[in-house]
């Protein structure tokens, strides 16, 4: 089958062996990848994100089963579905069963590919790790990715009173709004904390997620509320910074790292259930969607890297085999 795969260079597109399913795995023909942050560093060969060497990159993807293990509990061949699973840019992907979910009717296989990796992530991040509640207020970094425009949307779904997005590029920060942001702000202006600040009567915000990290974590800090909590998903602003201890202490903030990396499959499947619990029916009812900004054909992968990598897509990119 064809796949990309890491190479110094990037995604290359080459002939691999199609993958074989374990007993609680779907083996999927793949219909839709849409491509995530994490994918770039894997094809470059970083393999803290779950791809192994001479493997499809990739992680999240849409597509018809066409064998399901004696335990992959509730899929069968022909089912239409939406995977957070290693190994998406291929023709076929295999997915344990508890990183699946049918695509709900009606639902084109490009939209379920938007899907998996932000209701999965950011419900955690917002209700698991954040611990929030209907009424707060909450703070979305990097709100113009596709996981970003989920959360924004997650957060008034789930009984935010106010929604802070952060976008650099006007434009897309004007388009928070139509997504769930009672607020958008650039964290390339000084101000911006004050201007949370001001937004929130002088409170600060209960609640970030924080796709940013790096030299933008204090002043998160700054215009985080006392008990308030910081849920770090990601690192786009950089691994390493200053960070200011005593303003931490002062307001008392729960910094809460995840990653989807050290999770054991139970953990992941038990993530997929609570998440289905809350926002099944939203999601069947088309209340969280996600823009394509592009779309691009397997074959053509590297462009699709390099678009994400130029930092301009508002939404999602996609692969179509």
């Amino acid at each position: 089958m064809k796949a990309g795969v890491a190479s110094p260079d990037g995604v290359v597109i080459k002939d691999v062996e199609q993958p074989k399913p374990r007993p609680t795995d779907i083996l999927v023909k793949v219909k839709a990848i849409a491509l995530n942050r994490a994918d770039l560093g894997s094809a470059r060969g970083d393999t803290s994100h779950g791809s192994t060497a001479g493997r499809p990159v990739g992680s999240e993807f849409s597509g018809e089963v066409v064998e399901a293990g004696p335990e992959a509990k509730g899929f069968k061949p022909g089912d239409r579905v939406m995977c957070h699973s290693p190994g998406s840019h291929a023709e076929y992907a295999v997915s344990d069963y508890g990183r699946a979910m049918l695509v709900p009717d009606g639902m084109t296989y490009e939209t379920a590919a938007t899907l998996p990796i932000g209701l999965n992530t950011l419900h955690n991040a917002l209700i698991t790790a954040g611990r929030m509640k209907a009424g707060e207020s909450v703070m979305v970094q990097g709100a113009s990715s596709g996981v970003g425009i989920i959360g924004l949307q997650l957060a008034k779904l789930l009984g935010a009173k106010f929604v802070v997005g952060t976008s650099t590029d006007p434009a897309r920060r004007e388009r928070l709004k139509e997504f769930g942001a009672d607020l958008a702000v650039s964290t390339k202006d000084p101000a911006w904390p004050e201007q949370v600040l001001k937004a929130t009567g002088g409170n600060g915000v209960n609640l970030t997620v924080d796709m940013l990290s790096g030299p933008v974590v204090s002043q998160t800090m700054q215009c985080t509320a006392l008990l308030g909590r910081i849920v770090n998903i990601g690192r786009l602003a950089g691994m390493k910074a200053e960070f200011d201890f005593d303003m931490h202490a002062r307001k008392r903030i729960d910094y809460i790292g995840v990653t989807f990396r050290t999770r054991t499959v139970e953990e992941v499947r038990d993530i997929l259930v609570k998440m289905r619990t809350d926002l099944w029916d939203d999601v069947k009812a088309g209340r969280v969607r996600v823009p394509v900004d592009k779309t691009y054909p397997l074959a053509e992968a590297r462009a699709g890297h390099e678009h994400m990598r130029a930092n301009k897509h508002f939404g999602k990119i996609l692969l179509i085999p």
